[in-house]
């Protein structure tokens, strides 16, 4: 009998839907057998994160929620059967290795317990437990970047024999081994060129049809990449965790309370004359903001008026007085009502930045209160360098059928990991926001850059729009890489000085 079979089965006995238990019955039972959710995954076909959310009260549906509860059910008819280990046998023999894992060791749910030692990636000596994926030591201690020595002969009485080819003098020592975080992954662009190719042929060559398939992918395709670079990373993505209420929509088709401080800035007044304004776009606004300070796990409230930089997520504060507008936007955009706003960390980051000895242009805000967990800048790191590898690579190569399903992959990633029913695997309204505040910052960088460089800031729009006067070229590289700007259009604003004398004569 094949596997389906007996799972056909199991659909015959308990009709349309299988009964689960409950969320913290399944996390019990996955623990208690000492399954990683990487193990459970791969067996069910679906992804870690979506075992994530199972096990904090998601439901499955369909066959794979068959599935899962028979593998529930497998798991606590074996559990219930186990016979406890006699004394003898629990006892631990006095020269078992250092690295053996305790049976009662408190495990993330990406390790794994291997019953054969296999080679660490980060010093290749033998680990017992393997962390998405990959062998390694839970403990850095038990890393030896030194290879063990070899046993030694027993020293001979006699004289050693004189050396023949004695080293010379100015010959380097050779170098120790470099311990690295993780051994090199394997490029994961692959995933995203296989992709096109196979729509290619799917659809004989037609360019149009293809990039169109491809685009209607591009949520699955990307949450397939995160997973595939996320491979031996150090921190687990917790992908529906508890979400406050200021992080929930007010009704169904209105907001949060999250204030994303997006610019929608034009200057009031233009040096006299007439001028030449260029529009500029920055390329890649949301891809290069996935390098942001991402909380790791659940968000955790607290009060104070402290910032704490290892940790990120949302704050309520009271914005200080911007008085700038004449010649730059305010970094928290614009805004109608006064008083105290929830904002997220990066435009908490920029205007304590802001604030300080460095630029000196404001007061500091005045935290109320935050919600905010452990966070890293590189939680989207490899991530994000895929998407811009194969960006570059679809750019060099003008193949305008990759470079529009990247750019869909991680705009659509951005916009659908809030309260979306297009990606049910990650639901982070938080990391939504900071995203997007992020791209926000990163452009009213460039305005400050531009205004410090001596050019006229004349407008800052949305991620990606910034209209100079000046020669741009000598402050911004041009072209479509992500560290550079293209030009998206010239248009004349005032008045020459000529019209301005004749305009001035008719007014008297």
């Amino acid at each position: 009998m094949s596997d389906f079979d007996a799972i056909d089965s199991l659909l015959a006995e308990v009709g349309p839907e299988a009964v689960l238990p409950e969320p913290a019955e399944r996390i019990r039972l996955r623990e208690q057998a000492r399954l990683s959710k990487t193990q459970v995954a791969r067996a069910l076909g679906v992804s870690p994160s979506t075992v994530t959310g199972w096990e904090t009260g998601r439901e499955p549906s369909g066959e794979v929620r068959t599935r899962y509860a028979y593998l529930l059910d497998g798991l606590r008819a074996k559990l219930d059967t186990t016979a406890e280990p006699t004394t003898a046998e629990a006892e631990e023999p006095e020269d078992s290795p250092a690295d053996v894992v305790p049976a009662d060791a408190d495990l993330d749910d990406d390790v794994e317990v291997l019953a054969t030692p296999e080679p660490c990636v980060l010093c290749g000596h033998p680990a017992r437990t393997r962390v998405a994926g990959f062998a390694q030591h839970l403990d850095p201690a038990d890393c030896r970047t030194e290879p063990e020595p070899a046993p030694q002969a027993p020293q001979s009485k006699a004289p050693a024999a004189p050396a023949t080819h004695p080293r010379p003098s100015s010959a380097k020592p050779p170098k120790p081994p470099t311990r690295r975080a993780f051994q090199d992954q394997p490029d994961a662009t692959h995933l995203i060129a296989e992709a096109v190719q196979a729509a290619l042929a799917e659809h004989k060559g037609d360019i149009d049809a293809a990039t169109a398939a491809l685009l209607r992918r591009a949520i699955p395709d990307a949450m397939r990449l995160l997973d595939d670079t996320r491979k031996g990373a150090r921190y687990d993505i917790i992908a529906h965790p508890w979400i406050p209420d200021i992080l929930r929509k007010q009704t169904a088709k209105g907001a949060d309370q999250i204030w994303e401080a997006r610019p929608k800035w034009t200057r009031h007044e233009l040096p006299p004359g007439r001028h030449e304004v260029t529009a500029l776009d920055i390329n890649g606004a949301y891809l290069s903001a996935l390098k942001t300070h991402l909380p790791l796990g659940q968000l955790e409230h607290s009060a104070g008026f402290e910032h704490d930089r290892r940790r990120a997520g949302v704050h309520l504060i009271t914005p200080p007085e911007w008085e700038h507008d004449a010649v730059l936007p305010n970094p928290i955009g614009n805004r109608d009502e006064p008083g105290p706003l929830w904002v997220t960390e990066p435009t908490l980051r920029l205007l304590l930045r802001l604030s300080g000895p460095k630029y000196g242009l404001c007061d500091p805000p005045e935290i109320h209160e935050s919600y905010t967990s452990g966070a890293t800048e590189n939680l989207l790191e490899k991530f994000r360098i895929a998407l811009k590898d194969a960006r570059e690579a679809a750019l060099a190569d003008d193949d305008e059928v990759t470079l529009e399903y990247v750019k869909a992959m991680y705009s659509k990633f951005v916009s659908t990991m809030g309260e979306s029913n297009y990606n049910r695997e990650l639901y982070r309204p938080d990391w939504m926001h900071i995203i997007r505040s992020q791209a926000f910052a990163n452009l009213w960088m460039k305005a400050y850059k531009a205004h410090d460089e001596g050019l006229t800031v004349v407008r800052a729009m949305g991620t990606d729009e910034l209209h100079v006067i000046g020669d741009w070229r000598q402050v911004f590289a041009e072209g479509r890489g992500v560290t550079e700007v293209k030009l998206k259009d010239v248009y004349d604003v005032g008045q020459a000085e000529g019209d301005q004398d004749q305009a001035s004569q008719e007014e008297d």
